[in-house]
């Protein structure tokens, strides 16, 4: 254990402030300590172990709940763990058992919901009221985040306000937050273009590709997002190119290009960059299921 016996012992005497400052060491043990998550080859062990960690993270919270590592480190965990565990096993399993689907999406929706609130009780943190600011006039709510280390905790909590709203399209009161999810993007990016390899424009190039022209969106955007993530990742990545194939290949009917960008991100070797390898090996599974379901998405 990372925690020695003797501090452990001295936390229990010692009472609510050394309990404190243990809880706090944990927190940032967390938020920081996602790389030998992030390299691991067994997606499936990754799914079975995350919901013993969001849970420990959680525990921690209650005992420290103005933790801002500790809020980064829930919000980033369940907004992934919905995503990758969740709802693309719901896209698979939807063929076969669409009850279950169904079933799966709504949970998923509740783990982004869960996570959103913790991304917004951390963004509280920095600017007291901006969770409410952010309904009402985003593009001011964000103007007042100012520095780099907040675009963590912009990034995950877009991702996953974005992740709910994209499972529960018919309700009208969440859709209205889109403009807060796209302004909270565009401040990270503005903040720290690069931040995790481009991960950000991974985000826009959904953004920008999943909406029709009238609602702002933009297949040529979409592409200008693709390359800035291709660039700050190096090519390394396996996501941006899924997420062209999947919000603007499918909607211009292009079936050559999404055959193509599916086929670049199987190309990548996942153990090139062992930091990058989970993420890779995800996007690379949801690459092969969408490379099954050609015939449903072209009419040709």
């Amino acid at each position: 254990m990372w925690v020695g016996g003797a501090a452990l012992a001295a936390a229990a005497l010692a009472g609510c402030s050394v309990r404190t400052y243990v809880v706090d060491k944990a927190g940032k043990a967390l938020a920081g300590g996602g790389s030998t998550w992030a390299s691991d080859d067994d997606p499936e062990l990754i799914r079975d172990a995350s919901p013993f960690a969001l849970k420990t993270i959680e525990s921690l919270l209650a005992a420290s709940p103005r933790n801002p590592d500790l809020l980064l480190a829930a919000c980033s965990g369940f907004t992934q763990y919905a995503y990758a565990f969740i709802q693309n096993e719901a896209d698979v399993v939807e063929a076969t058992d669409l009850a279950r689907a169904q079933a799966m999406r709504a949970r998923a929706e509740r783990m982004y919901r869960r996570a959103l609130g913790y991304g917004l009780r951390g963004l509280e943190l920095a600017r007291p009221g901006i969770a409410a600011r952010l309904k009402l006039d985003p593009e001011g709510a964000v103007a007042a985040l100012g520095e780099k280390r907040q675009v963590p905790l912009m990034y995950w909590t877009a991702a996953a306000w974005g992740g709910a709203i994209g499972l529960d399209k018919l309700n009208a009161e969440l859709s209205a937050d889109l403009p807060a999810v796209g302004a909270l993007i565009h401040r990270a990016v503005a903040l720290d273009p690069g931040y995790a390899d481009g991960a950000l424009y991974d985000l826009l190039i959904a953004w920008d590709g999943g909406r029709p022209a009238a609602a702002g969106g933009s297949a040529a955007a979409a592409r200008r997002d693709f390359d800035s993530a291709l660039a700050y990742s190096h090519g390394r990545r396996a996501a941006p190119y899924v997420s062209l194939a999947e919000s603007v290949a499918v909607a211009e009917q292009n079936r050559a290009e999404f055959k193509q960008l599916l086929g670049q991100a199987l190309a990548i070797d996942a153990d090139a960059v062992p930091e990058l390898r989970l993420a890779n090996l995800i996007a690379q599974k949801r690459a092969r299921w969408l490379l099954s379901r050609a015939d449903e998405l072209f009419i040709e």
